[in-house]
């Protein structure tokens, strides 16, 4: 299955956080944050949302950091994606 976005929304597959923190300890399932840096899977054309012209700043394959509770998750291909708006992107990291 194959997602395509609308206007101004994003596709993201969230990346795994780290296991082991930076002295070595392995951390327990419930001890990891949320991941909150995502790879872009597909993007929205943009256009005119709510009145405003949005360009789309996002392409797929870029890493970005995104909000907290930002999105619905859905389930793709035994894959959790999420969809949000461009809006809810804080960053591409680089």
């Amino acid at each position: 299955m194959k997602l395509r976005p609308l206007a101004d929304r994003v596709v993201i597959k969230t990346v795994e956080a780290e296991e082991k923190t930076k002295s070595g300890i392995v951390l327990a399932g419930t001890a990891k944050e949320k991941p909150q840096i995502a790879e872009v899977i597909a993007v929205g054309p943009g256009g005119n949302v709510d009145g405003k012209e949005i360009t789309m700043q996002v392409k797929p394959g870029d890493k970005v950091v995104f909000s907290e509770y930002a999105g619905s998750k859905v389930k793709m291909d035994n894959e959790e994606v999420i969809i949000l708006r461009q809006s809810d992107i804080l960053a591409i990291v680089e």
